[in-house]
């Protein structure tokens, strides 16, 4: 775990840096500054993009990292070359489509919400960048270059929106414009990246492609299938809801959803070194050491994401304070998006297995029957329990895609992620969220929530080391006693 505990560190640090400007943009200057129906617009155009984003990449960022240690050096130029090339399989069609059908995809998503239809391109246009910018992070991720690749994804876009946000409040843009560079700065973010990548190792364009080209495009054209589940299962329903309800509820429901979010950061973050590494004990044909993997990483993302969500929880009612009334009503929102994250950070490095795996299309028939299942379930569930019906159905689909996940894994693999220290780590959990429900303090919101997080952490942490629950979160406090004995 050297490699993967240093980069994870350093990616958890970038990632978490991240959220707290995705934080401050999410929960108070989109709230205080957009109108909320604009807010429920961003909201609506940057799940979208995200949602075409598998398409646009054509797979791609899951090929190279699958088949890239495979090749010899001479022969990757022509693997990168194909690489970069095949996403254009996507993105052609889907231009044309849009360029021919804008009106009426516009006439399509607006019947609810009209101010939707005038920015199809908008759409398209993010998700493009969405498509390649996954592609060229792949570049680097191969390489175990991922920190510079993982600030651009995590910060870089949150600090542009940040300066937009002010530029707007201070009326140096309008609104039309603010949506404009919104755009631009997704762009802008591929173009550097692409940059970078190309530093690592430079592009030699070679249309000599490797003789497993058509394995190759199957695999890709496969994990598109994929690609495109994982994210329906987790971004449709704020899609889906601007087909049901006025768009301002979209906003009410991704703030909900973002701060559930922040329980996935660790596990974003270690995937970055993991994913890549996951490939090569496979190619290798090292189980022991991929079980070993799978067991870490497990425990290491449920001593994380479990103590995240014990802190959300408990501090919901106060940091709801800061907010603006409207954007107050998303305890079971949160609640339920929160446990679902929770439960796929507890199946570790489990994606990375299966996508990389001789297993993949079954795995990938799973996903689209669940993503199917997902928007059968906001169809239904969203007109009858609004918002709350969104975030029942993403609960639903999420664990029932993890739980299939968990078995198959272990039917082909013979091993399941959790150890006695997984045990140990719930029933710690349960122990803290009982102690310091109750808990509450008399003063200002912020300084309410930063003495019972000082709390909770400080005993989570103490527990831990006592009883020795995690070699590695030992070892990391370990080393840090010792520095301050010194």
């Amino acid at each position: 775990m050297g490699i993967v505990l240093k980069q994870s560190l350093k990616n958890i640090t970038i990632t978490y840096l991240g959220f707290a400007f995705g934080a401050v943009n999410t929960l108070f200057l989109y709230t205080q500054i957009l109108p909320d129906e604009y807010y429920g617009l961003v909201t609506f155009i940057l799940a979208s993009g995200a949602i075409l984003m598998p398409f646009m990449a054509f797979g791609v960022q899951n090929t190279m990292v699958k088949f890239y240690s495979n090749y010899q050096d001479t022969e990757k130029d022509g693997f990168l070359t194909l690489m970069l090339l095949t996403p254009l399989l996507g993105i052609i069609p889907l231009a044309l489509i849009v360029f021919i059908f804008d009106d009426a995809l516009g006439n399509l998503v607006s019947k609810v919400n009209p101010i939707v239809k005038d920015y199809i391109w908008y759409v398209f246009l993010v998700g493009l960048s969405m498509g390649y910018f996954e592609v060229f992070y792949a570049w680097c991720k191969v390489h175990l270059k991922s920190v510079f690749g993982n600030f651009m994804k995590e910060v870089f876009g949150r600090v542009g929106v940040s300066i937009l946000l002010v530029l707007l409040y201070y009326e140096v843009i309008s609104l039309e414009i603010f949506f404009k560079l919104l755009v631009g700065l997704y762009l802008l973010r591929t173009a550097i990246i692409k940059i970078y990548a190309f530093s690592i190792r430079r592009l030699k364009l070679d249309f000599n492609f490797p003789s497993n080209t058509k394995e190759i495009v199957l695999y890709t054209f496969l994990i598109i299938l994929g690609g495109s589940a994982a994210l329906i299962l987790v971004e449709i329903d704020k899609v889906m809801l601007n087909q049901f309800i006025k768009i301002e509820n979209v906003a009410y429901y991704g703030v909900a959803a973002y701060i559930a979010t922040v329980i996935i950061v660790p596990s974003r973050a270690m995937h970055q070194i993991t994913y890549p590494l996951t490939a090569e004990l496979l190619n290798s044909g090292n189980h022991f050491a991929l079980e070993t993997l799978y067991k870490k990483t497990s425990l290491t993302l449920f001593i994380a994401s479990g103590i995240l969500f014990v802190l959300i929880i408990l501090n919901l009612n106060d940091l709801y304070l800061l907010l603006p009334e409207a954007y107050r009503n998303g305890f079971y929102i949160v609640c339920l998006i929160g446990l679902a994250r929770v439960f796929d950070s507890l199946l570790g490095n489990n994606n990375s297995i299966l996508y990389n795996s001789k297993y993949y299309r079954t795995v990938l028939i799973f996903g689209v029957c669940l993503a199917l299942l997902t928007i059968v379930l906001n169809y239904f569930l969203i007109p009858v329990l609004g918002l709350e019906g969104a975030a029942l159905a993403s609960f639903i689909s999420i664990f029932i895609f993890d739980l299939v996940k968990l078995v198959f894994v272990k039917v082909k693999f013979g091993f399941l992620p959790f150890t006695h220290a997984t045990f140990k780590i719930f029933v710690t959990l349960i122990f803290l969220a009982i102690l310091f429900y109750a808990i509450q303090f008399p003063f200002h919101p912020v300084v309410n929530i930063i003495i019972k997080s000082l709390l909770i952490v400080v005993t989570y942490l103490g527990i831990l080391f006592r009883f020795q629950i995690s070699e590695d979160v030992s070892g990391i406090l370990s080393k840090w006693l010792r520095r301050r004995e010194e």
